[in-house]
């Protein structure tokens, strides 16, 4: 059976940086997951609370909202280690792909669906896009990619699109990634330019779906803006998240670099406890089951997308440990009446309840476990969508819950 300092159960975001926590401070790390998690779903920008006014420097108001919510996941990390995390991500994202905050406060970046969202820390292939209304775009799409509708942004922008044809040597269906991968290839950006600049009349700016590579968007974004003669920004689009998997590719590439050990594709079977410690669990992966231990394990398995939390008609449960989950008193009072209630839906606060130390708890606030610790958005009281504020808490409560791990 193989020993490790720490085992991180889940691949998403506060998985990741609970695993780069404790390797950066030499540990020896496991990380397990049967996916990626909503990187390659949602995430595209870093949203830490898009509901400040955009007026305000977000690092400026945030404590107070803190103090305003004792029982939110920002809470229990504290401002304190909420800067450290985002700054531990951002030394993870050096320039050229580096994330950006516009003067310390949110903003709006348009979206696939035409809209103006707020968020935090953009990409850098993003931040061009910031504040674009009234000026003279382009938004540019591409012929056989459905999950982005080039007219559609534009007429909601206010400004021209154009949709592509794609060279002849593009086979098969027009995905994300397949677009992503043909923009690495300078022939296919060097098609790309040409067709632009025979469609510009007075734009200086265009916006493509984000799909302007997986390994170099900048150096694919310069060469493009160097051809066009026109600044280049990317504009998130539906699933898969090309931005996304940027982020999750540099997490692995870094932490396998420093010695941790992923095992990606497969799900924990079972845990195995004795009293109020977690002694080992099991990964079946087929024909076999492998046994793994630690000394300390981290459960970071998200909500309902990714397994971590379970529902049917009676209540919601979490699978792995057995360990309760804060929620309303019956099915009924799951849902507000009205689908786009104001006040949110209570279910999308139910998660598990921690200590200040990130322990599971229950409901009278006693520890569950000895050397078990929980983050991300698994967590109770939050509505992580409505506040638009999933990274921030997955990156804080990732990288608070490691700390507090590796500290005792």
């Amino acid at each position: 059976m193989m020993h490790f300092d720490l085992i991180v159960i889940g691949m998403g975001l506060s998985g990741l940086m609970a695993a780069k926590t404790a390797v950066d401070v030499g540990k020896k790390v496991l990380i397990i997951g049967k996916g990626m998690g909503t990187l390659v779903m949602l995430s595209h920008t870093i949203d830490l609370l898009g509901t400040l006014p955009l007026t305000a420097r977000v690092k400026e108001v945030l404590p107070q909202w803190i103090d305003d919510h004792p029982e939110h996941p920002y809470a229990k990390a504290g401002f304190e280690r909420i800067d450290d995390a985002l700054s531990s991500f951002n030394a993870f994202f050096q320039p050229p792909y580096s994330f950006q905050a516009r003067d310390e406060k949110n903003s709006l970046v348009p979206t696939g669906a035409g809209t103006l969202r707020p968020t935090y820390l953009l990409p850098s292939t993003m931040m061009k896009g910031v504040a674009i209304q009234g000026k003279k775009t382009l938004i540019v799409g591409f012929d056989g990619f459905k999950d982005f509708y080039a007219q559609r942004v534009a007429d909601s922008l206010k400004c021209r699109a154009v949709t592509l044809s794609l060279p002849d040597r593009v086979q098969g269906e027009v995905t994300a990634t397949a677009l992503a991968r043909s923009m690495e290839q300078a022939p296919f950006r060097e098609a790309v330019a040409a067709e632009i600049k025979n469609h510009l009349k007075d734009e200086n700016l265009a916006g493509f779906p984000a799909v302007l590579g997986l390994n170099d968007p900048v150096g694919a974004r310069k060469d493009l803006e160097k051809k066009t003669g026109i600044s280049v920004f990317e504009i998130p689009v539906l699933p898969p998240s090309i931005p996304g998997l940027r982020v999750f590719n540099r997490f692995k590439a870094r932490l396998l670099q420093k010695s941790a050990t992923f095992l990606l594709g497969h799900s924990v079977s079972k845990i195995i406890l004795r009293g109020k410690r977690c002694e080992a669990l099991e990964v079946f992966r087929s024909p076999i089951t492998d046994s793994y231990s630690a000394d300390r394990y981290l459960l970071a398995t998200g909500r309902f997308v990714g397994g971590g939390l379970q529902a049917d008609r009676e209540q919601i449960t979490e699978p792995l440990f057995g360990i309760p989950v804060a929620q309303p008193a019956g099915r009924r009072d799951w849902f507000q009446k009205a689908f786009f209630s104001d006040q949110g839906h209570p279910v999308h606060r139910s998660g598990i309840l921690v200590d200040s130390s990130f322990r599971p708890v229950d409901v009278q606030g006693n520890p569950l476990f000895e050397n078990v610790w929980v983050a991300g958005t698994i967590l109770a009281h939050h509505h992580c969508i409505e506040e638009k504020s999933r990274e921030g808490i997955e990156i804080s409560t990732g990288y608070a819950a490691a700390i507090c791990a590796l500290n005792r």
